[in-house]
């Protein structure tokens, strides 16, 4: 049985949420970088560098979150229970990335401010 189109469109829905997470979080820490450069000793610009980094850290461990759940559903026959599970468990990732989104465009606005 193929992945059900609602959970297809809700793993597309992350995956675009997740690129634009890590696309903020990689600029923040490119401005993030030269500041530090110019002002190593600089306490907040460290602690946005290690807010940045773990944005990054945490969209990489969802990806791999993401793949095991579609795992889960590749083979024949799941039971709908097994559906069920994987579409709550994907509706609770999105609520995560989508604060971790906020969080790494906030850090990246207020670098470029």
């Amino acid at each position: 049985m193929p992945i059900p189109l609602e959970i297809q469109i809700l793993i597309a829905r992350l995956n675009r949420e997740l690129e634009e997470t890590e696309q903020d979080a990689l600029s923040g820490l490119n401005l993030v970088r030269q500041r530090l450069y110019l002002f190593p000793e600089n306490e907040t610009l460290m602690q946005f560098f290690g807010a940045l980094s773990n944005l990054l850290f945490f969209v990489e461990i969802t990806r791999r979150r993401i793949h095991s759940i579609i795992d889960r559903l590749a083979p024949d026959h799941v039971p709908a229970q097994i559906i069920q599970e994987a579409g709550e468990d994907l509706g609770f990732i999105l609520g995560r990335v989508l604060e971790a989104k906020m969080n790494a465009s906030q850090l990246k606005n207020r670098l470029e401010d």
